[in-house]
């Protein structure tokens, strides 16, 4: 290694660095996946508490029992998301049917305007029944293990919540411990670290959520002019939609203007489309740096990367947990930078 001038040497040491760094992440990736059923509820607790902590503290600081203060909090939040969901549920039912037919009087038009090229539609309609019963024992199977993959989101959602209720409970014991896990040398570093890190999921958590009621009010307020049917339904869907960056914006942006496509018109749709794309974009110029940028910030680019690498490893929930864990890993290197750069 002498014989190699100092650069060399330098990057030669940050490559073995950054490939020990990859491997370790890679079969801590790894390792999470086969072990999904245990370390899915543990991540969303750990989320659920960095968004409900502040209302914990609030609670103790008025004298509050901790049990009792936890319990309060994981009821409201039960009751906050229970209520979201069957709003969003009743919406889309209730207006499911004049989505179809509006869809169909679309295909309709279609192939009134293009002839054969618009038939397609009604050619795959027809031949539905054939391809059912030719592949109806793909189709059950496929139907079994939906209903399991459903049941063991049910188990890992209730053991979440359990956990979060711990969490909020011990909250004040998490330093003691963070501290007794460590190695004795380095554990200010250790809880340093841990509460940049906290710090950074909890402060995404909170301006994801001031975001996400500010985009769902202005579109159902929006809504409510145009008197689009399930305004609140679709406000609500919007809010939960907030949490997956992008793709939830997009898919509940979709079913405001498909909703009233078949309500209220074209016209209608096209200004639900307007209303949908203007709170974008006030979302992305102004909430999102005024906001974020207070707790932590990213790169769309970042954020982009980072959902689409959570999508290959774990689907849905991998996009959902992709971007906090990320904000976490900046308030690592944040953190690391400060100390030893």
């Amino acid at each position: 290694m002498q014989l190699l001038p100092e650069p060399v040497r330098r990057v030669a040491a940050w490559c073995a660095v950054v490939l020990l760094v990859a491997g370790v992440v890679y079969v801590g990736v790894r390792l999470c996946v086969e072990f999904r059923t245990a370390v899915t509820p543990v991540l969303l607790a750990l989320l659920g508490t960095a968004l409900l902590g502040p209302l914990h503290r609030r609670l103790v600081k008025a004298r509050v029992n901790r049990s009792v203060a936890a319990g309060v909090t994981c009821v409201a939040v039960v009751a906050v998301v229970g209520g979201a969901v069957y709003i969003v549920v009743a919406a889309l039912v209730e207006t499911g049917d004049q989505i179809i037919a509006s869809l169909r009087d679309a295909a309709q038009d279609l192939t009134s305007h293009f002839g054969a090229a618009g038939t397609s539609l009604d050619d795959l309609a027809v031949n539905a029944k054939e391809l059912l019963s030719r592949f109806g024992g793909t189709a059950a199977s496929n139907v079994i293990s939906g209903v399991s993959v459903v049941g063991e989101a049910i188990a890992m959602a209730v053991l979440a919540l359990f956990l979060v209720f711990f969490f909020l409970r011990d909250s004040h014991r998490a330093v003691h411990t963070v501290r007794a896990l460590s190695p004795r040398a380095g554990a200010d570093i250790v809880e340093a670290i841990a509460r940049r890190a906290y710090g950074a999921v909890e402060g995404f958590m909170r301006g994801t959520t001031l975001i996400a009621l500010i985009d769902a009010v202005c579109i159902t307020v929006g809504l409510l002019i145009l008197d689009v049917p399930g305004a609140v339904g679709l406000g609500a869907l919007v809010f939960v939609g907030a949490y997956l960056p992008y793709l939830g914006a997009f898919v509940s942006g979709a079913v405001a203007v498909l909703v009233a496509l078949a309500d209220r018109g074209a016209v209608i749709a096209m200004w639900t489309l307007g209303i949908v794309l203007a709170v974008q974009v006030l979302e992305g110029h102004v909430l999102m740096p005024a906001i974020q940028s207070r707790t932590v910030q990213m790169h769309p680019a970042v954020v982009m990367v980072a959902i689409t690498a959570g999508a290959s490893v774990a689907g849905v929930l991998g996009m959902l947990l992709a971007v906090p864990l990320t904000a976490a890993a900046f308030g690592v290197v944040h953190e690391l930078r400060e100390r030893f750069v």
